[in-house]
């Protein structure tokens, strides 16, 4: 079933907020700063208050509304001059506080809301002092990822419509940076909900060679191709450990190679995006327990969020290239599925036993990593709903990350902090690499209960060839457990703003 995502029309404004004509008007509100000794919304939202006839200042005064975040207030406008009639004010904490990253969430609450109440055209006011750099994308960004909605299967409760006009209303006026600010943040938005789609999307519905048709229609463009290999391109690579995983499944493997070259590009470094693209993950032999095993169609959420990022990076155009590798594959446990004890060739020659086929995403990510070095990358980033080790270690609030050196990791850290995406890191000790050695083979893959997230990223450094190389695990933040003020149950679209901004961060430090 194809996307129903498309961003709406996205545009900045300074007029008079009675001018604009929407569904509803959108408005952080602050909590008081009680050290100076009031309401520091008075003057910003007096106009508005007057239009409500005061019910915001009677709602501040009872405590209905007291700006903490994700607070909602609706109210209707009664001055019949004004041509929108509804107005959603949304706690924003602490106006000390308000950053992108907050803008960001209070953006999609206020999407949340507008989409709950059926508002197809919303105007968000920036008010005066909350238009500092990164704010207008952040906004857009929220807007777009709370509003999001994945009915695409429903027959009948199909929900509210999605949003087809976003205004973004500002104070004093409005430049070039701000409609290209808002215009890079739908771009984000948008194939960060394509990659939620992606991994909502079933696995009866979505095989490896649906995941690779899909690559060539949301990817392909006037910079970005689109290669599949399938099972003899697979084999002539020699990536014996995506065969091994694929052999247990009726569905044959692909391995999705896209491609981004800027226009007159130099010499100078290429980045690698990696991402794990099992749509659906039995555990193999090794079986999954049946609870919540419905999950396992989004182990493909990593190569979901490569995809979404490709199509993002064909949009804006980084100075640098980029190579975006997704291996797809079922795990599935049948008559031929590879076996506890099993040894596999890896691509670039080593041997693996498997001890444990559900730790089948490391092997395809690690003939991945060859063939991105093949392919001639410079820096490598893989990402990947690895292991259950790094949700006990993190949670669901923060993503893995282990690589080497520490200047890429810094690298990649900053890209994470700059577009909001949470990562934490992970040490990557030599020791850790000790729990993989094999009695039979070259690397065992996996290294005992210790240390579990840490030992799975060990197992890819050993393929990454020297190479700056850093690894994402997304099994925590993958999707969203359930649903929130800001955001909806379901895939999240993890590492797509990151992967984004990764080529553009890059391009800054070769540049020194």
């Amino acid at each position: 079933m194809h996307s129903t995502t498309a961003a709406p029309l996205v545009r900045c404004r300074a007029e008079g907020l009675d001018t604009i004509d929407a569904d509803m008007l959108c408005a952080p509100v602050f909590l008081p700063d009680d050290a100076r000794g009031g309401d520091d919304d008075a003057e910003d939202l007096g106009p508005l208050d007057l239009a409500v006839g005061g019910a915001l200042s009677r709602a501040r005064a009872s405590g209905e509304c007291t700006g903490k975040l994700h607070e909602r207030f609706l109210t209707d406008v009664i001055d019949t001059t004004w041509r929108t009639r509804r107005v959603l004010l949304v706690g924003a904490g602490p106006r000390e506080h308000y950053d992108a990253a907050v803008a960001r969430t209070v953006a999609a609450t206020a999407g949340m809301a507008a989409r709950d109440r059926a508002a197809t055209r919303l105007v968000v006011w920036c008010p005066p002092g909350c238009q500092a750099p990164g704010i207008t994308q952040a906004v857009v960004e929220g807007v777009l990822l709370g509003a999001f909605r994945d009915t695409r299967f429903k027959t009948r409760d199909t929900g509210t419509p999605p949003l087809a006009e976003l205004t973004l209303a500002l104070d004093g006026s409005v430049d070039q940076q701000d409609q290209t600010d808002a215009e890079r943040g739908a771009i984000l938005a948008e194939c960060s909900n394509l990659a939620r789609e992606l991994a909502n999307e079933p696995g009866n519905l979505f095989t490896p060679r649906v995941f690779a048709d899909r690559a060539i229609e949301l990817v392909s463009g006037p910079r970005t191709t689109v290669e599949i290999l399938d099972e003899a391109a697979i084999a002539s690579q020699g990536m014996g450990l995506l065969q091994g995983v694929a052999q247990g499944s009726a569905e044959p493997p692909r391995v999705i190679v896209m491609k981004y070259e800027p226009e007159d590009a130099a010499p100078g470094p290429v980045l690698a995006l990696v991402g794990k693209g099992i749509t659906f993950d039995t555990g193999g032999i090794s079986i999954k327990p049946a609870a919540a095993m419905d999950l396992m169609k989004r182990d493909m959420a990593g190569g979901a969020a490569v995809l979404g990022a490709m199509r993002a990076i064909g949009q804006l155009a980084p100075p640098i290239r980029v190579i975006g590798i997704v291996p797809t594959a079922e795990n599935m446990p049948d008559g031929r599925a590879i076996r506890p004890g099993d040894v596999l060739t890896a691509a670039n020659g080593m041997s693996v036993e498997v001890l444990n086929t559900d730790a089948e995403g490391r092997l395809v990510l690690a003939d991945a990593l060859t063939l991105a070095q093949r392919l001639g990358a410079t820096h490598l980033v893989d990402i990947a709903t690895l292991t259950g080790a790094v949700v006990v270690a993190l949670g669901h609030h923060a993503s893995g990350l282990v690589g080497v050196p520490s200047a890429w990791v810094d690298t990649v850290r900053r890209a994470a902090d700059t577009t909001g995406e949470q990562v934490w890191p992970l040490p990557a000790l030599d020791a850790y690499a000790t729990q993989l050695k094999s009695e039979t083979a070259d690397l065992a893959n996996i290294g005992g209960r210790a240390a579990g997230a840490i030992t799975a990223a060990m197992f890819l450094k050993a393929f990454s060839g020297e190479l700056p190389w850093a690894h994402l695990d997304i099994a925590g933040t993958a999707w969203y457990e359930m649903a929130t003020p800001s955001h909806a149950k379901g895939a999240s679209g993890v590492g797509v703003r990151l992967l984004t901004e990764l080529p553009f961060a890059l391009a800054r430090d070769a540049d020194g």
